[in-house]
């Protein structure tokens, strides 16, 4: 099976990636357990399908097992839901030993992986991300964290995983609109850092919508050693490279934190907020309007949002200010300069903001 392998020194780590290998996750939980206890963090969807099967066969390998739920959704991914989890390990018994498995999509592996980080200073964790969005990005990096009403992973750490194990045959199970969010982050990929893999992504569009797994296992394999590139350079945004990962996210966190985190899925806010970000971008000189119309062509076969939504622009940019990447109270965004290449821009003016939210 193809394998990532991200370089962070002690903190190193693997991402198996695979068609069909969720059967082996039982054997890699059992490698990390060291005798310990697994807890296994998913939400009440992904349960039923693969909750009680890893539960079954970790506890056939001699394993103390318990499975924590929690609700479908970002609401879940709030300081409540997380203190609630703590006093559920507390009840199981829980102690510097127990591993977490989190097993689930984004939401999931954010709350489960802060969980991990904060309970008793630190407990090691597994990723077994099941959507499309978390394959591609938010179970590789150690970016763990949970939501406030006025800002979207407002709290949180960086806390890497041991291992992570992707396997994209669980993809078929996905809901459309899922699967659909998720190719937003595969798109921004191609943006920010390989023009000839954004290229791929045309030329490719069939075989994307009906979920080929063999081309679902190459954009896999290739956004996670993208993300990897990034992160093993600069693990906690202390030189900014990283934050080249967030194109479109300003826009996107603003439109998800004012619709409640219930109107928009994540991917659906990032491929509307990439779309705002390029206008900003062409705005400012930096691109022309065939890169916005090569970006929207390929959203739009994917069949994702690109409309703002009809929320006060002032709230917006209210929003936009509570970002974790405002700087010294001025706004900063990262942008396009040509396909496959971004960079961060400092200042820019509310006025060229509201601009390119009404494209």
């Amino acid at each position: 099976m193809p394998t990532v392998h991200v370089n962070l020194g002690p903190r190193s780590y693997d991402i198996v990636i695979g068609s069909g290998n969720l059967c082996h996750a039982a054997s890699l939980c059992d490698a990390e357990q060291d005798d310990a206890q697994t807890v296994i963090i998913t939400d009440s969807n992904v349960a039923e399908l693969y909750a009680e099967p890893l539960a079954t066969a970790l506890e056939e390998l001699g394993c103390d097992v318990a499975v924590l739920e929690v609700e479908p959704g970002e609401p879940s991914k709030a300081p409540e839901v997380a203190i609630e989890l703590w006093e559920e390990l507390l009840d199981h018994g829980a102690d510097r030993k127990t591993v977490i498995v989190a097993l689930g999509g984004g939401v999931v592996g954010d709350l489960a992986g802060f969980v991990a980080a904060t309970f008793t200073r630190g407990l090691r964790f597994v990723q077994i991300p099941t959507t499309l969005l978390a394959q591609v990005d938010s179970s590789v990096g150690g970016k763990v964290g949970v939501n406030l009403p006025g800002g979207k992973n407002l709290v949180g750490a960086f806390w890497q995983p041991c291992a992570v194990l992707i396997d994209v045959a669980v993809l078929s199970s996905l809901p459309e609109r899922e699967y659909r969010a998720g190719l937003a982050e595969v798109v921004k990929y191609g943006v920010i850092q390989d023009a000839a893999f954004f290229g791929y992504l045309e030329s490719h569009v069939g075989q994307i919508n009906d979920r080929d797994p063999n081309v679902l296992a190459h954009l896999v394999e290739r956004c996670c050693r993208l993300k990897a590139d990034v992160v093993e350079q600069d693990e906690r945004e202390e030189t900014g490279l990283r934050a080249i990962l967030n194109y479109g996210h300003t826009f996107c966190h603003a439109f998800e934190s004012a619709t409640g985190y219930e109107q928009l899925l994540h991917g659906e806010g990032v491929a509307i907020g990439m779309m705002c970000a390029a206008r900003l971008a062409e705005r400012l000189g930096r691109v022309d309007a065939t890169f916005i119309e090569r970006q929207r062509k390929l959203l739009e076969a994917f069949k994702l949002p690109l409309d703002v939504p009809a929320v006060d622009r002032d709230e917006l940019i209210e929003l936009m200010y509570r970002d974790k990447k405002v700087e010294r109270g001025k706004l900063r965004f990262v942008l396009p300069t040509c396909m496959g290449h971004v960079e961060l821009v400092r200042g820019v003016a509310n006025d060229d903001v509201l601009a390119a939210m009404e494209g």
